[in-house]
């Protein structure tokens, strides 16, 4: 081979391992000569070797699972508490050169606010209100990462594990609340009861003959199965007439015999 076919073969290699191939989904953080001198978008891109470097940055939503975190709430109960941060790089620039693993960092940051933010809060209002303290979680995880380029879009906490005595406590209350709803609603159905039938009989006694008629419908309704044994009760309208007899009939049995 001649020089200029080494020379030519020596400029294609030179080219294509200076052509790097920036991915729709990726940022290349450019430095030349060690300092940063912009952005690269996505596409091919000549990069001089030597005298120029990049990084490049994944500008996707990720997902960063807390591990499980022992807390203490603010009425002193043990817990542990894990989460889910989606976050990702809005500047990709500051995610290469003002922290030196933002994935880690991030991920260091969130522990250590989940466990404060639990502290601050009863047992009570961390079950209770799980959205409104994931919402604080990520306006403090969103401010601080700010300042590294990264954009917190969600936290999610997955699951408050309690004590097995706190776990046995709290089944014990939820029973004894569902015990005392069953016997304020028990209470209130035979009040409207009893003032229900207190109008009933306030309306039959008022009426004549009301209460002849309730009786025999309710002897008819008895009468339909062969099986019941019938009690008549004397209505108390009668007995009061045989009250009157018989009070009449003493009176005459006494003037007889005075008259004797």
């Amino acid at each position: 081979m001649d020089f200029f076919t080494v020379i030519g073969i020596l400029l294609v290699i030179f080219f294509l391992t200076s052509l790097k191939q920036i991915n729709q989904y990726e940022r290349g953080v450019l430095f030349t000569m060690g300092r940063y001198t912009g952005i690269i978008n996505p596409g091919w891109r000549f990069i001089w070797p030597v005298f120029q470097s990049f990084k490049k940055v994944d500008m996707r939503v990720k997902a960063v699972d807390v591990p499980d975190q022992k807390a203490i709430t603010r009425d002193n109960v043990s817990v542990i508490v894990n989460a889910v941060i989606y976050y990702k790089v809005a500047e990709a620039e500051k995610a290469v050169i003002e922290v030196e693993n933002f994935y880690y960092a991030i991920s260091q940051y969130a522990q250590t606010t989940m466990r404060n933010i639990v502290g601050e809060v009863t047992l009570d209002e961390l079950l209770s209100q799980r959205e409104k303290i994931a919402d604080r979680i990520k306006e403090i995880v969103d401010k601080e990462t700010d300042a590294w380029g990264l954009k917190v879009n969600n936290v999610e906490l997955k699951d408050v594990s309690l004590p097995e005595s706190m776990e046995r406590t709290i089944a014990k209350q939820a029973e004894a609340e569902r015990e005392k709803r069953a016997v304020i609603i028990n209470s209130e159905g035979e009040l409207a009861a009893a003032d229900n039938l207190a109008r009933a009989a306030e309306m039959l006694s008022a009426s004549d003959g009301a209460l002849h008629l309730r009786t025999l419908q309710a002897i008819n309704d008895l009468s339909s199965d062969q099986s019941n044994t019938i009690i008549f009760v004397t209505p108390i309208e009668v007995l009061r007439a045989f009250e009157g007899f018989g009070k009449k009939g003493l009176t005459g049995l006494i003037n007889t015999e005075k008259k004797d």
